[in-house]
């Protein structure tokens, strides 16, 4: 307490310092252009001072020190003012009162700034307070505007118009409203400071569709024509509300693409354009393009555009379809399947379109057309026909493409029916054929003698011939001695053909051809007609160079008819050979017969063709045991025996 005591008198001196010189303005004051405002003022000097001659006063503006000789305003001892304020300016206050309020009319912007008032008490009691009241001349009404405007939230704007001249009272109204939703307005008049500021407030709830639309204020005087207006553009923040891409597109594989994004947001959104996690481009903008050049199927797929400014977030997402011709086809490898095995096929592959596959067996349709990405062909219980090149074809309507494998199907082996023996000139010729996979070996087997002739026995005149999955072989034989009833040679042949999965054994039965006949006898008319041609021809010719000479006809006599007749039974004997071999062995044994016969001429039917020279088949080297009773023979000794083909 002691020490309150001690501080209360240093106090009130201090505050009796402080009030000696003193002045009240307003800090800021503001007036509409070719208004008037009223600036109020009141200051304190000393006690103890008493004024001489009464209390004066001046306004000086922009500088408060006399020296640097600032514009005077007003001054109560002379009439001398600055050009600017003659005729405008007037002390509304007392100053003997302490009442320095000054009036200035018909403002202008260039009165706006700071105003200084200096009180004059006579001799040296001459003051200029530092305070100062800054004017402001307004153009056009302010508009309170929040810094951030957010859609949907409720937004309060306020209209403010300075009502600092008592013969002007001002009204405000809002312009361009009629849009708004809902709209709510309200007016009030604030007091501060001795200054005056009418308001005009206008509370709604924007949308986004208010973006960028004008907002005004009017503030007119009545019973003049003063008017001010003041307009807005309305900065509504809001989330992305819609992400526009393109539609969900096609290209081919190679080509270039460009996909468009546009955001409608406030302010611009960050944009970016993802595939799957991968972000690829991003900008702060409204709209973002993203090209892709020299597309792969890799890039097919879904591509997202998000938009977020801060307010929100939003996305859409499109498919890019890459279209190319179906891949190479992915199918099993070659099969090696042994005959009645049942597997399955698979052929795989890419395309977009998906491509359509389709089996094939040696280019014929097999299986059904799949519309897929993977086709499978069972096959049950394969037979030796299914053996060959199967082929997976993958078309599309940008191309095709296509993969083979090869399936072996290996079986037992199957004789043929060319499988036989036949007499010809030489004697007896066995030809026995059959069909295999492992191909086949060949051998034959004579029971009588109780012998197996194959490829390693060289005593007897054997071939064989392999045509892939087809075997042949031959046996030649010459007989003498036993025939049959019909005089054709007894011959007792078997063939064995066999392969790792199975063997046949048959016997060759002998077949005696009547078509040589046939042949030999067409053969012989034939030849005789050629030469009854040729005599006529050379007859007729002789007739008539005889009468074109004038010479008497003579009959044409053939110097040497050998000539002809040779010629004939050559042509008799040529047509025979090949008669001969396409009955035995077809078109694809003609080489072994050719390689067979040798010099000495082809094959011929034995003792059953009329009028040809018969030729002895000597059997040797086999012994079949002597004589058979009955039996005609032709040689030197009785007996019937088999032997290498040997000319005698």
């Amino acid at each position: 307490m002691w020490c309150l005591k001690l501080l209360l008198p240093f106090l009130l001196i201090i505050n009796e310092v402080s009030c000696q010189w003193n002045v009240w303005v307003p800090r800021d004051i503001s007036a509409m252009s070719n208004t008037c405002v009223v600036i109020p003022c009141t200051f304190m000097y000393p006690s103890g001072i008493r004024p001489y001659r009464g209390v004066h006063g001046i306004w000086y503006y922009g500088q408060p020190y006399p020296q640097l000789f600032p514009p005077v305003v007003f001054k109560t001892r002379t009439d001398v003012f600055h050009e600017s304020y003659k005729g405008r300016t007037k002390m509304l206050g007392d100053l003997q009162q302490r009442n320095c309020t000054l009036l200035i009319n018909n403002v202008g912007p260039e009165h706006s700034g700071r105003y200084y008032f200096r009180a004059d008490l006579g001799g040296a009691n001459v003051y200029t307070f530092p305070d100062f009241a800054e004017l402001k001349v307004l153009e056009q009404p302010n508009i309170d505007v929040p810094d951030e405007i957010v859609s949907d939230e409720s937004l309060t704007l306020t209209c403010y118009a300075p009502d600092n001249c008592p013969d002007m009272t001002p009204e405000i109204q809002w312009m361009y409203t009629d849009y708004l939703p809902d709209p709510e307005f309200s007016s009030d008049f604030q007091e501060e400071s001795n200054t005056g500021v009418l308001s005009h407030t206008l509370v709604f709830t924007p949308r986004p569709v208010h973006n960028g639309q004008l907002l005004g204020c009017r503030v007119y005087y009545p019973n003049t024509s003063l008017v001010y207006e003041r307009l807005i553009s309305l900065d509504i923040k809001y989330a992305p509300r819609s992400v526009w891409v393109n539609v969900s597109s096609e290209v081919m594989e190679g080509n270039s693409v460009t996909l468009h994004c546009e955001v409608d947001s406030n302010p611009p959104p960050r944009i970016s354009w993802k595939f799957g996690e991968q972000e690829l481009l991003w900008d702060t903008a409204s709209n973002l393009s993203l090209t892709i050049d020299d597309v792969t199927p890799a890039e097919e797929g879904v591509y997202t555009c998000i938009g977020d400014n801060g307010y929100g977030a939003m996305n859409t997402s499109l498919y890019l379809a890459v279209k190319y011709p179906p891949r190479e086809p992915v199918i099993n490898d070659s099969l090696t399947v042994l005959e009645g095995a049942s597997f399955t096929l698979h052929c795989s592959t890419q395309g977009s379109p998906p491509p359509t596959l389709t089996w094939l067996k040696d280019g014929e349709l097999v299986g059904t057309i799949t519309a897929d990405e993977l086709s499978v062909l069972e096959i049950e219980g394969i037979t030796p026909q299914g053996d060959g090149q199967y082929r997976c074809l993958a078309e599309n309507e940008h191309g095709r493409a296509s993969s083979s494998l090869n399936i072996t199907v290996e079986y037992a082996p199957v004789l043929l029916e060319e499988s036989k023996c036949t007499v010809v000139r030489e004697g007896v010729q066995c030809v026995c054929m059959g069909m295999g996979n492992p191909e086949p070996t060949i051998e034959f087997y004579l029971p009588d003698l109780n012998v197996t002739v194959n490829e390693t026995e060289g005593r007897y005149n054997f071939y064989t011939h392999t045509d892939g999955q087809t075997a042949t072989g031959m046996i030649k034989l010459r007989e003498k001695g036993e025939r049959a009833g019909n005089g054709v040679p007894a011959v007792n042949v078997r063939c064995k053909i066999s392969n790792m999965y199975g063997s046949e054994n048959v016997p060759l039965e002998l077949q005696q051809e009547k078509k040589y006949l046939m042949a030999v006898i067409v053969g012989t008319i034939g030849g005789v007609a050629v030469i009854a041609f040729i005599i006529a021809a050379v007859r007729y010719v002789g007739h008539n160079n005889k009468k074109e000479n004038g010479l008497p006809r003579q009959d044409v006599v053939l110097e040497n008819p050998a000539l002809y007749y040779s010629a004939v039974k050559k042509d008799k004997q040529n047509l025979r050979k090949k008669v001969l071999k396409t009955e035995l062995l077809g078109s694809k044994f003609n080489s072994i017969l050719e390689e067979s016969t040798g010099e000495d001429g082809d094959f011929q039917p034995a003792s059953s063709l009329a009028g040809m020279e018969r030729r002895e088949l000597n059997y040797a080297a086999l012994d079949l045991g002597g004589p058979r009773e009955g039996a005609p023979g032709r040689g030197d000794d009785g007996g019937s025996s088999y032997a290498e083909i040997k000319a005698k």
